[in-house]
């Protein structure tokens, strides 16, 4: 088989991915329904693409991905070897996935600055008033509160603003066989080679082009920026014309938003996270630091080591410390509850999911204003 790898650099849009980086990628719009208002501006997105992969002809690696897909999920193989050798390596990709060189520390203020604020916020609220019954039908049946669902679609992608533009199919290939030498590199590589089998088993179920994709840097697709993965596990038909399209229908977004943290932990009716001090003449209370991504401790032990909640959180659930770190400033610590965490699920960052919660308090309260 042929795949060229030639070093010819990709379009890069650096705003973009800029944007990407911090948030992710999503497209949709509501089949016969009216379209979002930011929907009317969107332009024509030219896809980034790069050459093909000639170092990789002679690999074994791509052949034995080719058997698999054949004997595992019944691909043709001249057909499926025909649709590899039109992907293209994509430098771009790689650069982006090259760990961050050190810099300074981590600044929640200014992390939430980028989230939170009058942009988000009047789109959002524009966002629920145009698609109030879908978020409200969500919030029925899944129990997911709508300023979560609208709050999540604002931080991806501004409600399907900035979408991505790579190749689907290019950018999870060149991350499959060309990922940076880094520490996770085996590791992630078959981490996006199973991204790559579930590209191609999305567009045969839903009979469209896999080149037709398009998403962020490292694949991520639609308005709420699912990887092909989570789109086969966890995104629903909610307009319900038959197909899941998270590129063009808003309201399979809200669905499947809504979806994924219900399959992730979120328990309806309960809060979020409460704000705590911590007592500065002990460090016991620094072993809850660093604990994962789950609430696994009762409120008496956190309290008993010197976690001093500002409000009563209630003491039938439990809890993890969380730490949002202001660069050299004091660091802000908070008791996340369970759908705290089923939020940092979607991102596994407690800045990501903390800037999910403000925001959708911002939206909230300007709606109702």
């Amino acid at each position: 088989m042929k795949f060229s790898f030639s070093r010819r650099k990709t379009v890069s849009l650096l705003a973009l991915s800029s944007i990407l980086a911090l948030a992710g990628c999503a497209t949709a719009g509501e089949s016969g329904r009216k379209a979002a208002p930011q929907a009317k501006t969107k332009k024509a997105v030219k896809p980034v693409q790069g050459e093909a992969f000639t170092d990789f002809s002679q690999r074994s690696d791509i052949d034995a991905f080719i058997d698999d897909m054949v004997a595992r999920n019944g691909f043709d193989r001249a057909e499926l070897q025909a649709t590899l050798d039109q992907t293209q390596y994509v430098e771009r990709a790689v650069q982006l996935m090259m760990p961050a060189p050190p810099g300074k520390p981590k600044n929640w203020t200014a992390y939430r600055s980028r989230f939170v604020e009058p942009v988000r916020i009047d789109a959002g609220v524009a966002f629920w008033n145009t698609y109030a019954d879908a978020l409200s039908r969500a919030e029925t049946q899944y129990g997911v509160p709508a300023e979560i669902i609208v709050a999540i679609l604002g931080v991806e992608t501004i409600y399907g603003r900035n979408t991505g533009n790579f190749r689907v199919m290019d950018a999870i290939a060149t991350l499959a066989f060309a990922y940076p030498d880094t520490p996770n590199r085996t590791a992630r590589m078959a981490y996006f080679r199973r991204e790559l089998e579930n590209t191609l088993l999305f567009a045969r179920d839903e009979r469209i082009d896999p080149f037709s994709l398009l998403g962020s840097y490292a694949g991520a697709i639609g308005w709420p920026q699912f990887m092909p993965g989570s789109i086969r596990k966890y995104a629903v038909d909610f307009d319900g014309n038959g197909h899941i399209d998270l590129r063009n229908s808003p309201v399979d977004a809200i669905g499947s938003v809504a979806h994924f943290l219900v399959e992730h932990g979120w328990r309806h009716g309960e809060p979020l996270a409460f704000p705590v001090v911590v007592d500065p003449t002990r460090n016991d209370w620094q072993r809850f630091l660093n604990q994962g991504l789950t609430a696994k401790f009762s409120l008496e032990e956190l309290k008993s080591a010197g976690v001093i909640p500002t409000s009563e959180p209630p003491a039938d659930m439990s809890y993890g410390l969380v730490d949002l770190q202001n660069g050299d400033g004091p660091t802000d610590y908070w008791l996340g509850a369970n759908n705290f965490f089923a939020i940092t699920q979607y991102n596994r960052s407690f800045f990501y999911a903390m800037s999910v919660i403000d925001l959708s308090r911002a939206i909230r309260s300007a709606r109702v204003q």
